[in-house]
């Protein structure tokens, strides 16, 4: 693999893959740097109900995976690595990787998000003994048990509306009085009967020795203390952006985002930021597809100068 590129994308998700469908019809050499599945977290939707031109709803996994075919199909180039670092050369910018550098006149960052954890006792150590961030991958692990779904947005009863299949019960935990999900996912939330909800209440702890036994709440308003036996806890509480290996290289917010203009323009020429990592992003993939392109437009006119 050559490791000079006139375009280098950080981010394998529906932004970075439209920014490289652009890029590589605008007959820019590009490449994409994933460090995970090619799609990125929207991999993890068993539907997307809201993408335009698929009127019957599109797995996540799939969606990926078209944009991914259709931008390679002019040329995108794929690395599964994951970048740790950027510098800059006079003109260049240097991608830092763990299978090597790479050199780009723009780079696009579209690295996402991940899921936020709730740092309490029980859950590193329990991660993959019933402690879960995916319903999609693990859901079927659970098969007749009872498990909480902790969170009270889109992400929380999207993994609720989606564990109703395969458990016996769904206690979905939040620490506030109503959900902030929209309103057709409570709608559906709501009538299903196997879901049951604990409001006011937020998770201490989570028990249990070679497996989660069972969880230790709180209520947030009166501050009794409660257990709850589960057999697994899905923490669906919101996402962080992927961008510590941008600290020092880019002016970051508090919370790790990445501040751009209307151009996807950062503080630095030649980097830009697309999708999640972008400050007041929406997070929906038709807008992360939508700034990649942005992006990618404005990539090419900074490498044509």
């Amino acid at each position: 693999m050559n490791n000079e590129y006139e375009v280098i994308i950080i981010g394998g998700g529906p932004a970075g893959l439209s920014a490289g469908l652009y890029t590589s019809r605008a007959r820019l050499r590009s490449l994409v740097i994933e460090k995970g599945l090619v799609g990125g977290q929207i991999t993890n939707a068993e539907l997307v109900e809201n993408y335009p031109g698929f009127d019957q709803g599109i797995s996540g996994l799939e969606l990926g995976q078209l944009i991914h075919q259709q931008a390679t199909k002019y040329g995108l180039e794929t690395l599964m690595a994951e970048a740790t670092g950027i510098e800059l050369d006079g003109e260049k910018r240097v991608v830092m990787t763990t299978k090597g550098k790479f050199t780009a006149k723009a780079v696009i960052i579209a690295s996402g998000s991940e899921r936020r954890k709730l740092g309490i006792p029980g859950e590193e150590e329990l991660t993959g003994k019933g402690v879960s961030y995916c319903a999609t991958c693990d859901g079927p692990f659970f098969k007749d048990r009872i498990v909480a779904v902790v969170g009270g947005g889109n992400a929380a009863i999207t993994e609720a509306l989606h564990l109703v299949k395969f458990t016996s019960r769904v206690k979905v935990i939040h620490r506030r009085n109503e959900l902030r999900a929209t309103r057709i996912l409570q709608e559906k939330a709501f009538a299903e009967p196997k879901i049951e909800f604990l409001w006011n209440t937020e998770v201490e702890g989570i028990e249990g020795k070679d497996r989660v036994k069972r969880l230790s709440l709180s209520n947030v308003i009166t501050g009794k203390k409660a257990a709850l036996e589960v057999a697994g806890v899905f923490i669906a509480i919101g996402l962080k952006p992927n961008t510590n290996y941008l600290k020092g290289v880019l002016p970051l917010n508090g919370a790790g985002y990445i501040a751009t203009n209307e151009k996807m323009e950062t503080k630095i020429p030649g980097i830009f930021a697309a999708g999640d990592v972008r400050l007041n992003s929406a997070r929906q993939a038709i807008t992360a597809a939508g700034d990649g392109a942005t992006a990618a437009i404005y990539a090419e006119k900074f490498t044509s100068r």
